[in-house]
């Protein structure tokens, strides 16, 4: 390899390192800048399409980055990260599930390791399970190589899977082993909080679903998520375009936008992850006064197209309210634990 070309692969790759570095730091545009000056110097670089497509899901450009994706695959057809990136945005938020199981097969061809297997399943594994294939989700989670996995988030990635099939024995063991972990994420805090609900043992659960919230708080909001002014207008203008039904059920409700649930009531057993709750005030005859408490964090975890905010928010409150009208009435307000991350 001459001196030439080596220079070259040099800045090919501080270019690739710093776009990466800046998007660990939430600079996303410094980040992409680096990843297209890479494409200047490559325009076939799969690396830089890989990077460009990582940053336009963050900004919540996903049409963007899922061509990005492509383009990286297509330009180098074992190119496995790509692909679990790609297959990631179509399963959740997206919801292309045949298409994420095509690109899933194809990255199981180019899996090398035990941990390749393991992430590519997983992700399979979702898929299935989002189609309600449960019988093939079972099956493909029963043929997972053992760990241990260098990449520890896949024991409760694993777990997690086990959860969904109501497979609890060995869900445990993973969920509670990740659990451990002194950087255990959100997710894990809150699916040991679901599984200590399933098992009965509730304080426990409270426990875990506390801290879900204590950590989901300190999370940075995603780059493309509005002002609180803004999206209160977008929760307004949402509100006004509920079915007739729905729309009467709230008039003369008082309706707050807020963060998250208040640590209050996550310890009296409503979901640290609800959208929103309504919540039953005294009444007078046989008239209904309700607060209506909406969590934008929550909202936000639910957002299927970013840049389409309004039609999801309406979608999302039509859906959450119409299962809370149906739902039995309950001596005291709460939102059952729901696995909806």
């Amino acid at each position: 390899m001459s001196e030439q070309h080596e220079g070259f692969m040099d800045r090919l790759s501080a270019h690739l390192d710093r776009g990466w570095e800046l998007v660990t730091q939430g600079d996303l545009n410094g980040a992409m800048a680096s990843a297209e000056q890479t494409l200047e110097l490559d325009g076939d670089s799969p690396d830089a399409h890989n990077l460009i497509g990582y940053i336009h899901a963050a900004n919540g450009n996903l049409d963007m980055a899922l061509e990005h994706y492509r383009q990286a695959i297509e330009l180098d057809e074992h190119y496995l990260e790509a692909m679990l990136n790609a297959a990631e945005l179509l399963i959740h938020p997206l919801g292309s599930f045949d298409e994420a199981i095509r690109v899933l097969d194809q990255a199981l061809e180019s899996c090398q390791t035990a941990d390749d297997i393991a992430d590519a399943s997983v992700l399979k594994v979702d898929a299935l399970l989002q189609q309600g294939d449960r019988a093939a989700a079972g099956e493909l989670l029963l043929g997972l190589p053992e760990g241990p996995f260098d990449n520890q988030q896949l024991d409760f990635l694993i777990g997690r899977a086990h959860f969904e099939l109501d497979q609890l024995e060995p869900a445990a063991a993973l969920i509670e082993r990740a659990a451990e972990r002194a950087d255990a994420s959100p997710d894990v805090m809150y699916y040991l909080g679901l599984l200590r609900d399933k098992q009965g043992r509730q304080s426990e659960a409270s426990l875990a679903f506390l801290k879900t919230r204590h950590l989901d708080g300190e999370l940075p909001p995603p780059p493309w998520a509005p002002s609180r002014g803004r999206f209160e207008k977008v929760v307004q203008a949402a509100l006004r375009e509920l079915p007739d039904e729905l729309a009467k059920r709230l008039e003369g409700n008082l309706i707050m936008v807020t963060d998250l649930p208040g640590l209050e009531i996550v310890a009296e057993g409503v979901d640290p992850r609800t959208p929103l709750l309504l919540d039953e005030m005294a009444t007078q005859g046989a008239d209904e006064h309700r607060r209506l408490f909406i969590y934008q964090r929550n909202i936000e975890r639910l957002i299927r197209h970013p840049l389409e905010l309004q039609e999801d928010v309406l979608e999302i409150l039509s859906r959450e309210l119409e299962a809370h009208f149906k739902r039995p009435s309950e001596p005291s307000p709460s939102a059952k634990y729901s696995t909806n991350s």
